[in-house]
């Protein structure tokens, strides 16, 4: 897998390329790194060239202060636009589907397909409540990954984490959704604590022509609970949208 950076306004993105074909950028979420894509840049690197990013504050980028979602979609388009990549498929996790939305409406001519996973931008919370739910969004996902789970976290650090969760929960995406050209797959897990299956479904509906697919016992994480369904479902949908 190739490294490279990206360096804008005075913030650097890690990136890890792999394969080769259409463009599919893997974003994770609030607390998460590249590490979280393991179980799935196997497949779709087979017919896809697949960027995975590690967002400013976090993974491999963690010696930086976390950029504000909005800040982070505008570093993105900026990237795509730099490396002249089109016809792209934006995958997002939790946070990185907040900023997937974002990038995608600041970036259609780039932007062709989204996929969101249990992606946040309706959640309506405080950080403190959110926080409260992380114990049992880890006992209901898959126990392996706790120690990845935290190690992220600690490496990205409180404050990050703090300013990462406020922001988030102040950015709505709600008047941008109608907005959003980009074909669109939802990917939800049904047992998802953190951001109930109900926003996944006004999520959807509320997207042009959206996609929407639940994965029974599936929690937050939804990729690494279900790898398996979770890979299925993002080729087909990229197949079929490509035949269109």
């Amino acid at each position: 897998m190739q490294m490279q950076t990206f360096q804008a306004a005075q913030a650097t993105l890690h990136v890890q390329k792999t394969g080769d074909g259409p463009p599919v950028v893997l974003i994770h979420g609030l607390s998460g790194s590249s590490r979280w894509w393991r179980r799935n840049i196997p497949a779709l690197s087979r017919e896809h060239q697949v960027f995975v990013l590690d967002l400013v504050g976090y993974g491999r980028a963690w010696r930086q202060r976390a950029l504000s979602v909005q800040a982070a979609s505008q570093l993105i388009a900026d990237w795509l636009e730099t490396e002249d990549l089109s016809d792209v498929t934006l995958i997002g996790h939790s946070m990185g589907g907040h900023i997937a939305l974002r990038a995608a409406a600041l970036a259609p001519e780039r932007v062709d397909r989204l996929v969101l996973a249990c992606a946040s931008g309706l959640l309506k919370t405080s950080p403190t409540r959110a926080a409260l739910k992380l114990p049992h969004a880890m006992m209901v996902g898959r126990p392996s990954f706790v120690p990845r789970i935290m190690a992220d976290a600690l490496r990205a650090g409180p404050l990050n984490l703090w300013h990462g969760a406020s922001d988030l929960l102040r950015d709505s995406v709600h008047d941008l959704l109608p907005q959003i050209s980009a074909r669109t797959l939802v990917i939800w897990g049904a047992r998802d604590v953190l951001v109930p299956v109900a926003l996944g479904r006004t999520l959807a509906a509320a997207i042009p022509g959206a996609e929407y697919h639940e994965i029974p016992r599936a929690g937050h994480v939804v990729m690494v609970d279900a790898p398996e369904t979770f890979n299925r479902l993002v080729l087909s949908f990229m197949k079929e949208s490509e035949a269109v």
